[in-house]
């Protein structure tokens, strides 16, 4: 089992076409699964890629505009069937959360489940998760309505021990915890034993950027600089650039820009127009031309970052 994947359960935009489901994805860290939109058909194509509703206790929504919610309801209703007394954390903006809690007010009136509501303020930039191994960050996009992305980072993780040094020095066990978190160890007659004799330098940390609608702008990319990996969408090719700043979105070729000033390791595109009816190689090959280590998202994909 991955320890940090995602998972793409639709990349069109707009609308449900033959190609493509509307945008959603699952973010899976340590067994704990966090949904990044909901649009039409989230719940079927979340269990087609075999993933528990057990699992997921927080659903994350960039923007209320249909194609990014409108699955909801139907997941939310579905997820009070199964589980029973069960909770699940929203995080939005405002209006949403308002017609949300009209529609499972009626909807679901006499069920246990518990729907928490976080609202996300337009523009701002704040830690909406947290817990041992991971926070989730927010911050603007620049689409036609507010809009936010998302930041998945990795906490540091600990030192690893030096097994021969730990046994020569004879360090108790109540001590290791300590020692992996950058603790000196003091002897009983004073002598210290310094951090880097003990341990060596922990596995690199890892992020994950997941940049819904938005025009191209070098505030996004300033936001996601030193993130590992970055979703962002590219719903056009550049010979449409026109019409992607007049509906507030970017083309494969902004994307990439972003992803390289951004200092990426890898970008995934997603978003696209239903008018690539033959495929999205176009856009890649444009995003690849700036920035080589592009993926195109796909219904179905996994990716794992650790």
């Amino acid at each position: 089992m991955a320890k940090f994947r995602i998972n793409i359960l639709g990349c069109g935009s707009a609308t449900p076409s033959a190609r493509h489901q509307p945008s959603c994805q699952v973010v899976d860290f340590r067994d704990k699964l966090f949904m990044i939109d909901c649009g039409e058909g989230a719940q079927s194509q979340f269990r087609r890629m075999g993933l528990k509703f057990s699992r997921l206790g927080h659903i994350f929504i960039s923007h209320l505009h249909g194609d990014h919610m409108f699955g909801l309801p139907g997941l939310l209703s579905t997820m009070a069937l199964h589980d029973v007394g069960g909770r699940i954390t929203i995080h939005i903006f405002r209006e949403g959360a308002e017609l949300l809690k009209t529609w499972m007010d009626y909807f679901l009136r006499e069920s246990a489940f518990e729907i928490v509501y976080d609202i996300i303020e337009p523009g701002e930039r704040r830690t909406v998760y947290e817990d041992d191994g991971l926070t989730v960050e927010t911050f603007p996009l620049y689409h036609r309505t507010a809009c936010t992305g998302f930041i998945f980072r990795e906490k540091p993780k600990p030192r690893h021990l030096k097994g021969e040094m730990v046994k020569f020095h004879s360090i108790p066990v109540a001590q290791l915890k300590a020692i992996r978190d950058g603790a000196d160890y003091v002897k009983a007659d004073g002598t210290v034993i310094p951090n880097a004799a003990l341990t060596s330098d922990p596995d690199p940390s890892v992020s994950y950027a997941y940049c819904s609608d938005t025009l191209h702008s070098l505030r996004v990319a300033a936001d996601v600089a030193g993130v590992d990996t970055v979703y962002h969408e590219a719903t056009y090719d550049s010979s449409l650039e026109k019409q992607a700043r007049e509906r507030g979105h970017s083309t494969a070729a902004q994307a990439a820009d972003i992803a390289a000033r951004a200092g990426a390791s890898r970008l995934v595109i997603g978003h696209f127009s239903k008018r690539y009816t033959s495929g999205e190689e176009p856009l890649l090959e444009e995003a690849r031309a700036i920035f080589p280590a592009t993926t195109l998202a796909r219904e179905g994909l996994t990716i794992d970052l650790i």
